[in-house]
């Protein structure tokens, strides 16, 4: 049975030592380039030494540095040669068969992720957003329209909401410089993980702040510097990242936080009538924003 390179070093990663660790980090976020390297070239890359990387393949248990590139190599190839996806470049597919197949996948996964998420962790992580003095979402790639869409709407509910929006982890270090233990720090990353995610929580972390982790399961490394951790499934429907049940997570945090919030966000809402009226804001690109019924559902729910 071909082993799954990914997997074991999810698996592996809490009990790695530093250097090695580093290594599999590199390695998670970086394998279809790592395959092709040398032990030599992945320690450059990181700043390891080359025996470094050589005794982390022995580590997890192959025979020398050749057995786990091609490992690697073997993974990289099927990333899109698995029974459950389909070949882009060969398939017979037409339109409606490929709505049916990327819609049900989608919908499997929403369900998979309702039935299997932790209510208590989703509720923890409800408490410390709202109680936060400062918010900082952190989502880079693949997941940075998630942490944009939820920065945008919890600016409607918290009190200071920064989306960390870099290209280098020393830009995200520069915005979080003032992060605090009274500040919520959430971390976005799916496979293939972000280095600089992951490098923002360990951050937050050693600041004493407190961190949730929004990814896709317990052997993600996202939850090694995390106090609360909400898992969504992501997976790949060929070359394209599936980000809906996430982004249904997403939904449901930004409107329990409404929910408990209540006549905050009706308050933000009706303030940013009064600032669109008093400058003249025309707001064409919105359709009915501030519906009657709308303030009137929030004025209500906790009343």
């Amino acid at each position: 049975m071909e082993r799954n390179i990914l997997e074991e070093l999810k698996i592996a990663m809490p009990t790695l030592s530093k250097g090695h660790k580093k290594t599999a980090h590199y390695i998670i976020e970086n394998l279809d380039e790592a395959a092709f390297m040398t032990a030599a070239k992945i320690g450059k890359n990181i700043g390891v030494s080359e025996s470094t990387v050589v005794r982390f393949a022995a580590a997890m248990g192959y025979d020398g540095f050749p057995g786990f590139q091609e490992a690697m190599a073997a993974a990289v190839r099927g990333r899109l040669g698995a029974p459950s996806r389909f070949d882009i470049g060969g398939t017979d597919m037409n339109h409606s068969k490929i709505l049916d197949y990327v819609f049900k996948g989608d919908a499997e996964k929403i369900m998979d992720t309702l039935n299997n998420l932790d209510s208590d962790a989703f509720d923890l992580a409800v408490d410390m957003l709202a109680e936060a003095d400062k918010v900082y979402v952190v989502a880079v790639r693949s997941a940075a329209p998630l942490g944009e869409f939820l920065a945008f709407y919890l600016r409607m509910v918290a009190k200071d909401v920064t989306a960390v929006t870099t290209n280098s982890s020393s830009e995200i270090f520069e915005q979080m410089i003032n992060v605090g233990e009274n500040d919520v720090v959430i971390g976005i990353s799916f496979p293939r993980y972000s280095m600089r995610t992951l490098k923002a929580l360990e951050f937050a972390n050693n600041r004493s702040a407190k961190v949730i982790a929004i990814t896709d399961s317990i052997h993600s490394p996202m939850n090694l510097y995390s106090s609360c951790n909400l898992f969504a499934r992501s997976d790949m429907a060929t070359v394209v990242d599936s980000m809906t049940a996430p982004m249904s997570l997403i939904n449901a945090l930004i409107v329990a936080l409404c929910v408990r919030n209540s006549k905050t966000v009706a308050g933000r809402l009706e303030e940013l009538d009064r600032v669109w009226n008093d400058y003249q804001i025309t707001n064409n690109d919105e359709i009915n924003y501030l519906d009657e019924e709308l303030m009137k559902d929030l004025r209500g729910l906790k009343e």
